[in-house]
């Protein structure tokens, strides 16, 4: 093992999961020349339920989804994270299910809230709650908000509506959450709207049924300079993905820095999350075999939407923001690991060093891998890489609540 490690530390691990449905073609073919029908879609869901037993099994916290819309390429088709979830719960035991993320805009914030609140009752307090400001015009025009993104030149205008929309919807749901009565009052949201008759009287607020039986931690990614200075002011968990190291360290840091500013000190890594895209087999060239094409098709779907803005050209300037990272590139930037079980303890070894991470959550969902092999990940990752790393997985404790599922 490499010198410098520590060997006794405790780590919660996450898995974090595209929902993407078999595809044998994985980094072949231009993403939008590929339209999978309905049957895909239900393979991928079968899918999910075989991981997260295996997740179950295997010692992981949570298992998160991703919310997307109108994928016909095959990429992200599961919608509603929050049903997806309350029915993995009656399939599993001890883990948590969340959303990474629930795309707030798209989504009514009361429906959010009260769907949340009841799946979180039901499962007694299984669910985790992740939420996101959207990436996609397809889905934001069509389901009635709008989003900046490489396809519109990144509007300033579209950017500062839908943060608008977010930063309200929020208040909503979190007033909602914790008043047994409320109204709001915002530029795009008003609650109860005024003059509503009822019963010979004028609603002058509401009351949220259910609301969640306890305190519900919000997970937030945290990518623009705005969100940074954001998510830490509201108590939300920060969430990285895809950060070069000097970015990476620079935002982690700076999220400690404010919740001491605010007078909510936080300890080494503690409320914070790093993100890791991963594909481990025993030796680096078996690794490949399927991590390539899986690395490279994820990379060919979201370059155009600036999520691999953040890496570096080999004289360290900036990429472009459409950027498409060789996975050599991942590698090489310790952004994403596909290698060996001892390259997999190298690039995790240099991000707990560097940040004193205590959170992580695994990326298994590389495209074009069976869901055998993904089941294969799951054990390799926390009964071989942690070991060597001198980690021990720990899960933990479930809220002291009754499933009703």
């Amino acid at each position: 093992m490499p010198s410098g490690f520590h060997y006794s530390w405790v780590m919660r691990v996450d898995a974090n999961f595209f929902c993407t449905v078999p595809m044998d073609d994985a980094g072949k073919v231009e993403p939008t020349k590929r339209r999978y029908d309905n049957n895909a879609v239900v393979e991928c869901y079968k899918n999910l339920v075989a991981w997260a037993k295996t997740a179950d099994e295997v010692g992981i916290d949570t298992m998160w989804l991703t919310e997307h819309h109108f994928q016909y390429e095959g990429y992200e088709v599961l919608p509603n994270l929050i049903l997806f979830g309350q029915h993995l719960a009656g399939q599993t035991t001890n883990l948590r299910l969340g959303q990474m993320f629930n795309v707030v805009p798209q989504w009514h914030p009361l429906r959010l809230a009260e769907d949340f609140a009841i799946a979180d009752i039901v499962t007694g307090g299984r669910m985790e709650f992740g939420v996101g400001r959207g990436t996609v015009p397809r889905e934001a025009w069509s389901l009635g908000t709008v989003v900046a993104s490489g396809d519109n030149a990144m509007s300033a205008e579209h950017d500062r509506i839908n943060r608008e929309v977010f930063e309200e919807s929020m208040e909503v749901i979190k007033t909602a959450w914790t008043n047994e009565r409320f109204s709001y009052r915002g530029k795009h949201f008003v609650f109860p709207p005024d003059d509503i008759p009822d019963r010979g009287k004028y609603v002058d607020d509401l009351t949220l049924i259910p609301r969640p039986l306890r305190h519900i931690d919000v997970y937030q990614p945290v990518t623009s300079p705005e969100t940074i200075e954001y998510v830490p002011r509201e108590g939300h968990k920060a969430v990285y993905w895809l950060q070069n190291a000097d970015s990476q360290l620079q935002k982690w840091n700076r999220y400690a820095e404010i919740c001491e500013e605010i007078g909510r000190p936080v300890g080494p890594g503690e409320d914070r999350c790093l993100v890791m895209n991963i594909h481990v087999a025993k030796t680096r060239e078996k690794a490949m075999i399927k991590g390539k094409p899986g690395h490279d098709e994820f990379a060919n779907f979201l370059s155009p939407y600036g999520r691999f803005s953040s890496y570096r050209n080999p004289d360290g300037s900036k990429v472009a923001f459409n950027h498409c990272p060789t996975v050599e590139e991942s590698n090489d930037q310790k952004i994403q690991i596909v290698g060996s079980i001892d390259d997999a303890v190298d690039t995790l070894g240099f991000w707990r060093d560097l940040l004193d991470l205590k959170h992580i959550c695994f990326f298994f969902d590389f495209p074009g891998v069976s869901r055998e092999e993904m089941i294969e990940q799951m054990h390799l990752v926390t009964e071989e890489v942690f070991p060597k790393l001198g980690e021990r997985v720990e899960r933990r404790p479930l809220p002291n609540l009754q499933p009703l599922v």
